[in-house]
């Protein structure tokens, strides 16, 4: 209910009451309100709970990274998505499209080309599928980068991937 009200702060003080009426906070707890945090762009507060999440020895999955790493992307905080991103390799959690896709345009948002491309290649690497969403913000890193010729490169290779012929 916070999440979709936008009350971040209203989630985060439920955290803090449940733990002080010794309810049990569970992986689920938790994202939920790294959820809220993110509909609000609040990236520095979904951070703080993944460190609060660890501390408790609270298991960290593929829906809480994604999530804190989309507040990360809405609050223009790419460094932060991509150390996300190596912080999930490391810990063995499985990478996935959301979460590249968020990554991806967290660098678009701060014209990051540089940094975009690299994920393209490390998705194919990791065996996630590219989608049309990760493509476009891709596509758009390159576009604000002032690097056309990339851009154009990625587009058809995009489209490529939509019309792929078998046999």
């Amino acid at each position: 209910a916070c999440e979709k009200g936008g009350e971040w702060h209203q989630a985060l003080r439920l955290l803090v009451e449940m733990a002080s009426a010794r309810v049990e906070l569970d992986t689920i707890t938790y994202s939920a309100a790294v959820s809220a945090c993110e509909k609000n762009g609040r990236c520095g507060q979904a951070l703080s709970l993944l460190e609060q999440m660890a501390s408790d020895r609270v298991a960290l999955n593929t829906i809480t990274y994604s999530t804190a790493v989309s507040a990360c992307e809405k609050g223009s905080q790419w460094g932060q998505a991509l150390r996300l991103l190596v912080e999930m390799a490391s810990a063995r959690v499985e990478l996935d499209t959301i979460t590249f896709s968020a990554a991806v345009s967290a660098c678009e948002k701060n014209g990051r080309c540089g940094q975009a491309l690299p994920l393209l290649e490390q998705l194919a690497s990791a065996r996630v599928l590219l989608n049309t969403i990760t493509y476009h913000a891709a596509v758009s890193t390159c576009e604000k980068g002032g690097q056309s010729e990339t851009a154009l490169r990625l587009w058809c290779k995009c489209l490529g991937s939509m019309f792929r012929v078998d046999g």
